[in-house]
């Protein structure tokens, strides 16, 4: 049954507005401040003071600009700060364009595996839809962040610096896009003829190489051998000859990749906490490195943050940042905008009705620099944007803990924090991980 919005039922509305109190009144700020503005909270500027019982130094911030790589970003800023501390090298960055560039050609050459493998399906199939939507983009996660750097490794910033395309990636990511369906039709036709495997296999590795030949035209030719030239804190020279991206990561960051898990805090009926969860058609490097989250109730997964942090070790993790958010002041607080009051409606969802119905995913990635504990509970959080220094305090944000527990969705630990019973959970389920749909919002890029 369905009904209409009558003459009456417009009158009505218009009653109930003329009875609201102050409503004329409130209809005047919002029509000419807007909404943020009408209903800002002043007392959240006063909560979200920057002072931390608990914090990293971790030096000037970095600038993503126009470009969907915070996940890119957030990440080699967790590396950069043990080299910044090691090697005494104040605001050292690593080279978020070279592990770009090898992001984009190799979700290329995912795309067409995954287009390959789905050219059965109509094109109105939903997986289908799926991949032509946006066969490739800024945005991504940890583990593919991870798999990059287990192929390829990573350079220093000064060895293969930001480009136009890289710090406004738009004309790029359009033009590939363009190019990668165009590069569909033709692989699905052939799929469709019979063609052998040996003639796919060709088509594709000429679509590889002109894939290539666009990036390098618009990234550069990332490096394959280097010397890494510097000057420390102290004013010291320093250079390191003949080094690979792979040797500069071995020396210079030593992580194993393979200790850091990724956890999130999913609180929706499909996902029981305590198990292993991957997401169908999620990923960068063909054969590399698969995206694997452990789901953890939020107060295990707040209290693995502040261990890591207590350890002296950042925390990259992935947020809804759009939501009950100053991008000027660098504040993220659920307190921070009072639209209920001001629009007398209940606006309030749980976490998991948010992730359910569309309203809310991870949309960006940043790291977690500090905590301040009071009375043994985290209050608020300090975190590290990728932003530039024109926005926060000098580029740094703070995030209440109840914005920490509504918007965060993914945090990275190193799995020695994790207790036993959840390192045997890992390694359990390692190999069957329960897989998740292509559009499940636990599959979401970090791409603000």
């Amino acid at each position: 049954m369905s009904a209409e919005i009558t003459s009456s039922d417009l009158d009505q509305f218009k009653q109930d507005l003329q009875a609201t109190p102050g409503a004329a009144a409130l209809q005047k700020a919002v029509m000419n401040n807007g909404i943020n503005a009408t209903a800002e909270n002043t007392d959240s500027k006063v909560a979200m003071t920057p002072t931390f019982s608990i914090e990293l130094e971790t030096g000037a911030v970095a600038n993503q600009k126009q470009s969907g790589r915070c996940w890119m970003f957030a990440a080699l800023n967790t590396m950069r700060h043990g080299i910044q501390a090691q090697f005494k090298i104040k605001d050292f960055e690593l080279s978020q364009n070279y592990t770009n560039f090898w992001d984009k050609f190799e979700k290329s050459n995912y795309f067409y595996e995954n287009v390959l493998k789905t050219a059965d399906q109509p094109l109105d199939s939903r997986k289908v839809a799926f991949l032509l939507a946006t066969p490739q983009q800024d945005g991504g996660q940890w583990d593919m962040l991870s798999a990059l750097i287990e192929k390829y490794g990573i350079v220093p910033k000064s060895v293969m610096p930001e480009t136009y395309n890289s710090s406004k990636s738009n004309e790029l990511n359009g033009l590939l896009n363009l190019k990668l369906r165009k590069d569909a039709v033709k692989l699905r036709k052939l799929v469709a003829d019979k063609a052998s495997d040996a003639d796919i296999e060709a088509a594709k590795q000429k679509m590889l190489a002109e894939d290539y030949r666009i990036l390098a035209y618009a990234l550069g030719n990332p490096p394959t051998k280097f010397d890494f030239e510097y000057r420390d804190d102290d004013k010291n020279y320093h250079i390191d000859r003949e080094l690979t991206p792979q040797t500069f990561f071995k020396k210079y960051v030593g992580w194993n990749l393979d200790d850091y898990q990724s956890i999130i805090n999913a609180p929706t009926a499909d996902k029981p906490y305590n198990h292993l969860y991957t997401v169908e058609m999620l990923g960068n490097v063909v054969g590399g490195r698969e995206v694997r989250h452990l789901n953890l109730d939020i107060d295990t997964f707040k209290a693995l943050a502040i261990k890591q942090l207590k350890a002296g070790e950042s925390v990259w993790f992935g947020s809804d940042v759009g939501q009950s958010s100053d991008r000027q002041l660098g504040i993220l607080d659920t307190n921070i905008y009072k639209k209920d009051d001001l629009f007398n409606t209940d606006f309030t969802m749980t976490k998991a009705e948010r992730l359910d119905y569309g309203e809310s995913l991870m949309t960006h990635a940043m790291v977690l620099t500090g905590v301040d504990i009071v009375d043994g509970k985290p209050t608020k959080w300090k975190v590290e944007n990728s932003w530039g220094d024109k926005v926060g305090e000098k580029g740094y944000f703070v995030a209440s803990d109840d914005w920490f527990d509504q918007f965060v969705y993914q945090v990275v630990i190193s799995k020695k924090y994790l207790p036993t019973e959840l390192q045997d959970v890992i390694k359990n389920e390692y190999t069957k991980p329960t897989v998740l749909a292509p559009w499940d919002p636990m599959g979401a890029l970090a791409s603000r």
